[in-house]
């Protein structure tokens, strides 16, 4: 829990959350931001932020302010709706879905009407305090050959009319799973519930897109597969409306972070050129006997992939001379960089925009019992950290939807509604006291329980790192050739003796989606 927080007030449904500054124009070129995606098989996808409020609940779900239901509306002609969008009730109103437009000349084409439905649940027995008319949840049934990938949800107890949602060609969808930590909402009784859900396959050569919208699941939630709604997929080439370089840089001068960086803070950041320049040993141990290596500027002396000798063994040290060693744990927050990488992500329908930070140390921990701080001396103490942080832009628009920021070995995601924002649409993020995990708010974090556990302080003070003035961009499979990777970025070693954590290429989430708690 964030110390600093205070306990959210129930806001006015349907509260439409918007960046602090419009959506840039963007620089011109390919398909990026041009409203629209083809996903291949005649199916044409759209992005929906508006919408119609149909039923909600006023208790359950996050801080027990309940869940509402939507249902898009402004749809472009031809287009129609694949199903209807879920929010708790505990932040402004941000979310999106797709809409499908059959572009197809074939009579079994991209999309069908369903042939009927099934009543999922109805609040008819529901306890909690919800709107005076009743909600009914439905699953359309997809004709032969169809899959449906969302639902509609009403307030009567009349079957919707067969026109009002439409299913998806089996071959365009893909499976999909329950984001176990996005539980939207539960009855007392928990035997329904309403998830989150995503592709089962996520990452930069998966094909699965979200549609956005939600599971609705009775028999307390098991998550059955496969589920009874499916995601799409993206059949096309999954680059081609990923932005180009113009396009990256303009976004991330756009909403790159403010990296705030504790009061206390003696670890700070430094570029990679500056830590390799100012006496960082490259350390060798090959048949039991150790020696060190001066490492170049670039790195481009480094070990480069992973298949070594048994015998051999490498590993980054801090200077071995005792003033230098002393100066490098340090930092040079002036030569600081960000190192981004470029993911198509969700079938190439968001963009991932990953900005890694190197601090060449990582202070000891802090533990707390009851009321007393208690420093662990060398606990989590380390050479080399990599922290970073992952802006969600949709390919859609070019619109910032949520953040990933790193801490220790897992992360969390922030919808951009729950952020800070500063000088426009720029992040804000908080590095911790010594272990430089990030958080979105200032305060105290605690790993642990009932009063145990460990410590991450955040707090805002004259140290930040602007991570618009200093960025590299290091690695990009959408812009092939244009993008140059540095030495450093293929040495697959650890940064540090003993505990020291493996580089940015070498991390499951630089192919993958990002980890969560």
């Amino acid at each position: 829990m964030v110390g600093s927080q205070k306990k959210k007030k129930n806001l006015p449904i349907g509260t439409t959350f918007k960046l602090p500054a419009d959506i840039p124009i963007w620089p011109q070129g390919g398909g990026f931001a041009t409203g629209t995606i083809d996903l291949g098989g005649g199916l044409l996808v759209s992005q929906i932020t508006t919408f119609n409020k149909v039923w909600t609940s006023f208790e359950g779900g996050p801080n027990n302010l309940g869940v509402t239901f939507f249902e898009p509306t402004g749809l472009s002609e031809g287009f129609f709706m694949l199903g209807c969008y879920c929010q708790p009730n505990n932040k402004p109103l941000h979310g999106w879905v797709l809409v499908g437009k059959d572009n197809s000349s074939l009579s079994n084409g991209a999309l069908a009407k369903p042939v009927d439905y099934n009543l999922v649940w109805t609040t008819r027995c529901l306890k909690k305090k919800q709107d005076e008319e009743e909600g009914y949840i439905w699953l359309p049934i997809a004709p032969d050959e169809y899959k449906p990938v969302g639902y509609v949800v009403t307030t009567s107890p009349e079957k919707p009319s067969l026109d009002r949602i439409r299913c998806v060609r089996s071959y365009l969808t893909d499976e999909c799973t329950r984001h176990h930590s996005m539980k939207l909402w539960r009855t007392e009784s928990k035997r329904f519930g309403v998830f989150d859900v995503r592709p089962m396959k996520r990452g930069i050569e998966a094909e699965g897109v979200s549609v956005g919208t939600f599971l609705a699941q009775s028999g307390g939630g098991t998550n059955t597969k496969p589920l009874p709604i499916a995601c799409l997929k993206n059949t096309k080439a999954k680059f081609s409306y990923m932005p180009n370089l113009s396009q990256v840089e303009a976004m991330i001068k756009a909403y790159s972070p403010y990296m705030y960086l504790h009061p206390m803070e003696e670890y700070l950041p430094s570029s990679v050129d500056w830590f390799f320049s100012n006496g960082a040993v490259l350390m060798e141990k090959r048949k039991g006997v150790t020696r060190e290596n001066a490492i170049k500027p670039n790195g481009s002396n480094l070990p480069q992939g992973g298949s070594f000798d048994d015998e051999v063994t490498y590993w980054l040290d801090l200077p071995l001379d005792e003033a230098k060693r002393d100066k490098v744990k340090k930092g040079d927050l002036a030569s600081a960089e960000a190192y981004v990488h470029v993911k198509a992500m969700l079938g190439g329908s968001f963009s991932d925009i990953v900005m890694w930070v190197f601090y060449p140390f990582n202070g000891g921990a802090r533990a707390k019992v009851a009321c007393t701080n208690i420093p662990l001396r060398r606990k989590g103490e380390h050479v080399g950290d990599w922290e970073h942080v992952t802006l969600r832009v949709s390919n859609f628009n070019g619109e910032l939807w949520k953040v990933y920021l790193s801490q220790h070995s897992g992360g969390e995601w922030v919808d951009a509604c729950e952020l800070e924002f500063q000088n426009g649409n720029r992040v804000v993020a908080y590095s911790s006291l010594h272990g430089h995990a990030l958080f979105s708010k200032p305060g105290v974090v605690m790993q642990g329980m009932r009063g145990l556990g460990v410590r991450n302080d955040a707090a805002k003070s004259d140290a930040v790192m602007d991570m618009a003035n200093g960025f590299q961009i290091v690695g990009a499979e959408c812009l092939g050739s244009q993008i140059r990777e540095a030495p450093w970025l293929n040495y697959c070693m650890n940064w540090g003796p003993k505990d020291g954590p493996k580089g940015p290429k070498q991390k499951d989430s630089w192919e993958g989606d990002e980890r969560c708690k």
